[in-house]
């Protein structure tokens, strides 16, 4: 079932968060965030945008949320999505499922444009995306520099 997050969630997101920064690319975090850390980064998040979970069995397997993109008003209505999937469990369609209520949630919520920003190359993620209708927008070379290498970053755009 895909519900809010709830604070009492945290230390579970924590621990799919911190697999993907300590084995990953997939997000450019160089060292895991402590509990108060991602409990202050939830604490932020759900100010303004929505932020679901995935839970199947009492445990949580994913999530998703909306985040700002950048700092100016005029801004204010594109918002930067993120999803995660407990490692091991892919192929189940959690993604899918986290990503389509939370395109809803950001409809419903009024913003304009869902920027999906992703490290390259990361074809699973190019095909969520291009299955919600995102089309690539930018393609920025060696952007960030994690473990001795440096990535590129794409961007995903939808219109709402």
């Amino acid at each position: 079932m895909i519900r809010p997050v709830k604070l009492s969630d945290t230390e579970n997101l924590l621990h799919i968060y911190n697999y993907y920064v300590v084995h990953t690319v997939a997000t450019f975090d160089l060292e895991p965030l402590s509990l108060e850390a991602f409990t202050d980064k939830i604490k932020s998040i759900i100010l303004n945008y929505p932020f679901v979970v995935y839970e199947e069995n009492n445990e949580i397997l994913g999530y998703a949320y909306g985040s700002k993109f950048r700092p100016k008003p005029a801004y204010n209505k594109t918002v930067e999505s993120t999803v995660y999937v407990k490692h091991g469990v892919h192929g189940k369609q959690i993604g899918t499922q986290l990503y389509a209520d939370l395109l809803a949630l950001l409809k419903r919520d009024n913003f304009h444009i869902v920027l999906g920003v992703l490290t390259l190359p990361n074809e699973a993620s190019i095909k969520l995306h291009e299955k919600f209708g995102f089309k690539q927008v930018a393609h920025l070379k060696e952007a960030g520099l994690k473990f001795d290498k440096w990535h590129d970053v794409g961007f995903w755009q939808l219109t709402l």
